[in-house]
Parts: structure tokens; C-alpha cells; sequence
């Protein structure tokens, strides 16, 4: 354990998806994860490309850093996984919450995939409620905290909680609980718990939608977000956030990547195998989400 358990946490956002991707390091021992590594994708042109996760790997080496471990803190439904083409790079085993097998079922029905393993078979470990593991000397700790997904799980290593999907920076509140599986209620304990973590744990959050223009953050504490979060801060009762949180998530638009993405992150961020033309193709399915904003 290093004298404050504190890792170093370098940030890395993409701005196609508003995502911030992470590099957590144990600066005694130099060994380090990284979580939630972006795959670039071009949805007009079909392109993907390797530029977000290359960045990190050249960091890592600038550093003298050594890679233990590739976590995903749920399947995406915006972008796609860099987990497999990291795993190839460094051959550090992959992780993810248990319950991606529930997203893996619900995803295999809406993609008619019937050959599809919803066994979880894709990631080498499926982090379980209070499951540890180390980077470097510093412990790490999981949480549960669905809501956002059926899977989603929070990365507590030393002082640092990585909460993707569950809390933004406090000026723009917290995340939607309408994809397949979600759940304002879930949701709302799930930021409860996490903010019962010491008020000066650090809260790094998977994206950032820079309101009013302002730049990228990504870097919070549990005091700051349970005194100022502009949704948590205005509801006095789980009640009161769902109502809040369900009229607000009815007049979002889903995600222009969803159904593009999932196919991908429940697959631990593989590509399609190419056909006999050598090209890779994703399966689209027609009409599979509400939510369409004709106006």
C-alpha cells in the first residue's frame, strides 16, 4: 500500500464522445489500469481506428508504466471498447461487472443473435459486490451501482472512485436510466452509496458534456457532489429524483451509437469476425428502442 493510497490518475477525453478514459497508477510500484479505453468510430464512413487507446499505450510507456489490469465499468452504449485491442497490446487480463451476463441476455434477444455466449466468457474476470483486487500495492475495491445499466459497477482504488455512468461533474448532475434494464430508483441508491464514501474520496466520472461551453473536467470530490450536484442538490427524497430523473431522460434522444456499440462492448469490445469478402459487418435492428425525436 503506498503511504496515502492515492493513486496518480491521468484523464484522457475524446471529444467525438465526450468520454474520458483513465490511466490509475501505483506510483511506488509504477504497475497501473487503465479503464474504459475508447475504440474510435466513424459512424458515416464506417471507419474504426486505434488513436485513443495508441495515446494511452504511448503513455504508459513515457511513464515506465507497467499494465495490470483493463477495466470497463459497463457495457457502453456510446462508443466502443478498447479493451480487446489493449488486452492484445499489453496481455493484461480484462475486467467487468458480473451482471453483464443480464446485458449480454437482453442484448442477444434484441440483436436476434441466437449463437451469441451470454456467459460473460469474453472478459477474463467478472468483478462480483465487494470483490478487491490490487494496482500495484494499492487496494481496489468494487461496488455495484446499477441504474444507468443492469451492470454497472464502480472502481474504488485507494482515495479514487470511478463512477462512469452514475454521477457527472455536480454542474451537470447525473446520468440517464432509460436504456434497456435501466432504473431511476437503482440509480438513486446507487449515488447514495457512493456518496457515502469519506467527503474526500476523489470522483472521476466517464463523461463530460462541458455545459455552457466551459472545458473538459473530470475530477470532483463526495463533499462537492453532495453539496452542489445540480440534480442530487435539488432532491430531497429518492422520490423526488425519480420523478425529476424520468421527465428529464423522456426528452433525450438515445444515443446515435447505441445499437452500434452494444454489439461490440457485450463482446468485450471485439470486432465482427470479417466475411468471405474481408469486410466486418454490424447487425442493425430496425424499430428496437421508443424514443425516436421525429420533431
Amino acid at each position: 500500500m503506498t503511504a496515502a493510497g492515492s493513486p496518480l490518475v491521468k484523464g484522457f477525453f475524446d471529444r467525438r464522445t465526450f468520454s474520458i478514459q483513465y490511466i490509475v497508477a501505483d506510483p511506488a510500484t509504477r504497475k497501473c489500469a487503465i479503464i474504459d479505453p475508447v475504440m474510435d468510430f466513424d459512424e458515416k464512413s464506417g471507419a474504426t481506428a486505434t488513436r485513443n487507446a495508441d495515446a494511452i499505450l504511448a503513455y504508459v510507456e513515457e511513464q515506465g508504466f507497467e499494465v495490470e489490469w483493463i477495466l470497463d465499468t459497463h457495457p457502453h452504449a456510446d462508443h466502443f471498447s478498447a479493451a480487446a485491442y489493449l488486452k492484445e497490446r499489453t496481455g493484461a487480463p480484462t475486467a467487468i461487472g458480473e451482471k453483464v451476463i443480464d446485458v449480454q441476455k437482453l442484448w442477444k434477444g434484441i440483436y436476434n443473435w441466437p449463437d451469441f455466449p451470454a456467459d460473460g466468457s469474453q472478459w477474463d474476470r467478472l468483478f462480483a459486490e465487494g470483490d478487491t483486487f490490487r494496482v500495484g500495492g494499492i487496494d481496489g475495491r468494487v461496488l455495484f451501482s446499477p441504474g444507468h445499466t443492469l451492470a454497472s459497477i464502480t472502481y474504488l482504488i485507494g482515495d479514487a472512485a470511478f463512477v462512469h455512468d452514475t454521477l457527472f461533474m455536480p454542474d451537470s448532475g447525473t446520468a440517464r436510466a432509460d436504456f434497456p434494464g435501466g432504473s431511476a430508483s437503482r440509480l438513486y441508491r446507487s449515488i447514495m452509496e457512493i456518496l457515502a464514501l469519506p467527503d474526500e474520496t476523489r470522483v472521476f466520472t466517464g463523461h463530460d458534456y462541458q455545459p455552457n461551453g466551459r472545458g473538459p473536467l473530470w475530477e470532483s470530490t463526495v463533499a462537492e457532489q453532495k453539496a452542489t450536484n445540480s440534480h442530487i442538490s435539488k432532491c430531497a427524497s429518492e422520490a423526488e429524483y425519480v420523478t425529476m430523473r424520468e421527465a428529464r431522460d423522456r426528452t433525450l434522444p438515445m444515443p446515435k451509437l447505441i445499437l452500434h456499440a452494444l454489439q461490440i462492448n457485450i463482446n468485450g469490445g471485439r470486432l465482427p469476425e470479417p466475411e468471405a469478402n474481408g469486410r466486418r459487418y454490424l447487425k442493425f435492428p430496425l424499430g428496437a428502442l421508443d424514443g425516436a425525436p421525429w420533431e
